[in-house]
């Protein structure tokens, strides 16, 4: 009989350290923890989110005041942080936690009845031992009427639960928009466009007032803002390298400058570990619970995966694994770029499938939409469709298959709707 678990209390106290806008989602209080210094740190960290302030390892130093000694200072607090592999098990972590102080609870209440054996000491004992078995981490459960009332609210209101429109007519009717929930992955092989793909679909959700997180692990910001300023200003990208611009090019691109500015789109260029990836989104999304948001990152193989495995595709189906999860738990699409395999080149017909995504792993499971990028002129110089692209959807859990062609304006990295 587990009456203590020190290492779930460390884990969860470590998890909200890693990522402070946790703390607002745990369903433990103090009492729940049997270690004294544990207790301690939760109260800090009470203290610190009911004034607002973002917890981490020096807010909560600073709230222990006198305390930080009889919790093991400073170097405990980032031991425990170390300590946790990954925030996507706190959860489970508090359960333990909960199951533990059930246990003390029911003990404590045998005891009583124990010293006092009478008719009300075992109508108490019962009542008590039932409250705590009753006792659960788990929000309550929604009755199938909610879930009725819910439908009927979206079928009266579709406008608001409509996805994030990404403005390409074709793609939007395909897919009714990127739907909140979804990991959507969109899959090439290198330079055919999956970047400026990305970009003009976060463009579209900033244009439809929606707030876009780009998590870029190959290029830096001022790269992708040249990209989007070519891409809104219609400026050849290759200038940027050369610095020859006309007077029309400074002018489209003060024009894009100001467009630019007024979305509202965050650029993260230096979280490489899906550790920092979630506390950014949680963070972002903290900041801002009312905006539509959607999440890009580009791109999954080089995401650094919470704990090491002894295989690759090992650690990248336990990336997609948690990026879905997450996508759901922040009720979010997550569009997250892949690469692809050499094997699509070794074919007649060289439009990929779902068996050349690289070291797939659980990719094909848990996404919602693969869609990959095809541009015939990638392999064939003399083609008659130019520059067409084929936005091939492979799989839609919730939807149809099929593919979308868009123009691709490769000197501006920008993808138009046909006709």
């Amino acid at each position: 009989m587990n009456l203590e678990n020190y290492e779930a209390e460390a884990s969860v106290l470590g998890s909200v350290l890693l990522d402070g806008t946790l703390f607002k989602e745990l369903e433990v209080n103090a009492e729940h923890f049997s270690y004294m210094a544990h207790k301690k740190i939760f109260h800090a960290m009470k203290k610190a989110s009911d004034k607002g302030e973002f917890i981490d390892v020096v807010v909560v130093t600073t709230y222990l005041g006198d305390d930080i000694s009889q919790v093991g200072g400073t170097m405990y607090l980032l031991q425990m942080t170390e300590s946790v592999a990954s925030t996507a098990s706190m959860k489970q972590h508090e359960r333990l936690i909960l199951d533990a102080y059930r246990l003390r609870k029911a003990r404590e209440c045998a005891i009583d009845f124990i010293n006092d054996a009478s008719e009300d000491a075992l109508n108490n004992l019962v009542k008590n031992v039932q409250h705590y078995r009753d006792l659960s981490t788990s929000k309550q459960e929604k009755t199938t009427y909610d879930y009725l009332l819910e439908i009927s609210q979206d079928i009266s209101n579709p406008r608001e639960k409509a996805g994030c429109l990404t403005s390409y007519h074709d793609f939007d009717a395909l897919t009714g928009g990127l739907q909140k929930g979804d990991l959507i992955i969109v899959a090439a092989r290198p330079s055919v466009g999956k970047t400026a793909f990305a970009l003009n679909l976060a463009a579209g959700h900033c244009k439809n007032n929606g707030l876009a997180s780009l998590f870029s692990l190959e290029m830096g910001t001022k790269q992708l803002l040249h990209r989007m300023i070519s891409s809104e200003g219609r400026i050849n990208g290759r200038k940027w390298r050369s610095n020859t611009f006309s007077d029309t090019d400074f002018r489209n691109a003060m024009r894009a400058i100001g467009v630019i500015s007024n979305w509202d789109i965050d650029i993260y260029d230096s979280k490489r570990s899906l550790l920092e990836i979630r506390s950014a989104m949680r963070r972002r999304i903290h900041d801002k619970p009312e905006g539509n948001h959607l999440v890009m990152i580009d791109y999954l193989q080089l995401i650094n995966p919470t704990a090491r495995r002894e295989r690759r595709d090992l650690e990248v189906g336990e990336i997609t694994r948690e990026l879905k999860q997450l996508a759901v738990e922040l009720n979010i699409p997550i569009v997250l770029l892949s690469q692809l395999s050499r094997g699509v080149e070794s074919r007649n017909d060289k439009r990929p499938l779902m068996s050349d995504l690289r070291e797939s792993g659980n990719i094909e499971q848990d996404a919602d939409i693969i869609s990959f990028l095809y541009r015939e002129d990638y392999y064939k110089k003399d083609t008659l469709k130019g520059n067409r692209v084929e936005v091939i959807l492979s799989k839609h859990r919730n939807g149809p298959t099929g593919t979308v062609e868009l123009q691709f304006e490769k000197e501006y990295g920008r993808f138009v709707d046909l006709g």
